[in-house]
């Protein structure tokens, strides 16, 4: 119903403060938006409880009978009226200048003859906050005081009905302690709902940070596992492959086909070493692994390892020299290295790969022809689904078929406004 300094907070929602202050800098601005509203509101209250003080004064006809009166009277009813819009601490001294003014206009108005007709607007209202803002002895010392207000004014009117006491009683209880009461119970029931919403706040926070956890430890086992089954593996093929490579005949060729394919063997067990560590750093949640995944940059030796396997390659890049964004770069990558893998297993020893960068897009298109009996130990079509994969994360599109030579096309879009 009220709002703004009227609003009950104060003493009561001690967390709801203490968290507006420690809340971000996008948060505090909306913080600040907040209060500068509460303010207004709080003011509108204090504008409108002023005005309907004064015309119920004024239709007592006490102006017309004693001009000078009603407008001291006036003027401090619009003076304790407009305190409303002032801080919470003003509560006390609030309600004790409406109990004060309530007397004094029935005096005046019982003075001159009138009936004793007093707003009972801004006595109310400063109940309410007297209840809502007001917390251990000032709050009790409050209570009575309202309740002498509301039935002094009822005494001074001389009424023959307020000679009966419990119309005295129930005045004071309607008038002077009900509203209290209701400012009272506003603030605990929004202390409960506030604690509450804290409450679920760190329950969130909780289930986040053991999902955080939970998340982390099993990057740790696979991370784990992979190091265990893999690498040792991989590490232990190179080193064969290597050992092999040395106990040839020592007059062996290096264009020889074992030792060509020893070689290969060896260059291909360590770059899937280096690619196996940088997964085994991003599984450990470390930033500058992915600082250090492979790129464009770094088709060049890529290249340089399928030519070494036996693929005769032919590059060509296009575009400008603009680095792409991290995350796109390090799926070009991705994406040229299974097509070229999968020209190596499923081709005829040679290949073609362009990689055109223009404005808004990546395009990567690799043509190979096709083997007369392609490698059947490993499934094209799980390294198309791969490619297709990644493109569609970034939005990107992929084409490939046999063209009108009998040579395999493939062709990767990449926008790059889909990063």
């Amino acid at each position: 119903m009220f709002t703004g300094s009227v609003y009950p907070h104060r003493g009561r929602l001690p967390r709801l403060f203490a968290s507006a202050r420690d809340v971000g800098s996008a948060e505090g601005g909306d913080l600040a938006g907040v209060l500068r509203s509460l303010s207004r509101q709080s003011m509108l209250v204090a504008v409108a409880t002023a005005i309907l003080d004064t015309v119920i004064l004024a239709l007592s006809g006490i102006f017309a009978v004693a001009p000078v009166p009603a407008i001291v009277v006036t003027v401090l009813i619009v003076a304790a009226d407009l305190a409303f819009a002032a801080a919470p601490r003003t509560a006390g001294v609030v309600a004790v200048a409406q109990v004060v003014l309530r007397l004094a206009g029935a005096v005046v108005l019982h003075g001159h003859g009138l009936p004793v007709r007093v707003g009972d607007v801004g006595f109310l209202i400063a109940g309410y906050r007297a209840g809502a803002w007001l917390s251990g002895r000032a709050s009790l010392i409050i209570v009575p005081l309202l309740g002498l207000g509301a039935c002094g004014s009822a005494l001074i009117a001389d009424s023959p009905a307020m000679h009966d006491w419990r119309r005295l009683a129930v005045t004071a209880v309607s008038t002077g302690v009900l509203p209290w009461l209701v400012g009272r119970y506003t603030t605990a029931r929004g202390a409960y709902i506030a604690e509450l919403e804290q409450r679920e706040r760190l329950r969130r926070q909780e289930q986040r940070a053991a999902l955080d956890r939970a998340l982390s430890d099993e990057r740790e086992a696979i991370a784990r596992d992979l190091h265990d089954v893999i690498s040792h593996h991989v590490s232990a093929i190179g080193i064969h492959a290597g050992a092999a490579r040395l106990a040839l005949a020592p007059g062996a060729a290096p264009d020889d086909p074992a030792t060509r394919s020893l070689a290969a063997v060896e260059a291909s067990s360590r770059a899937a070493m280096v690619d196996l560590r940088r997964q085994l750093d991003l599984l450990h949640g470390r930033d500058e692994a992915g600082r250090r995944q492979p790129g464009l940059a770094d088709i060049e030796e890529l290249a340089a390892h399928v030519r070494a396997a036996g693929l005769d390659l032919e590059i060509h890049t296009h575009g400008s020299d603009t680095p792409l964004p991290e995350s796109l770069d390090v799926t070009v990558y991705r994406i040229v290295q299974e097509m070229l893998t999968n020209a190596l297993r499923h081709g005829e020893g040679c290949a073609d790969l362009t990689v055109h960068e223009s404005g808004d897009r990546v395009l990567i298109t690799e043509t190979n022809p096709v083997a007369a009996q392609p490698d059947t130990t490993h499934s094209l079509h799980r390294g198309l689904d791969g490619i297709r994969r990644r493109a569609e994360l970034f939005g990107g599109t992929v084409d490939y078929g046999l063209d009108d030579e009998n040579r395999w096309r493939i062709t990767v879009s990449l926008p790059l406004g889909g990063t």
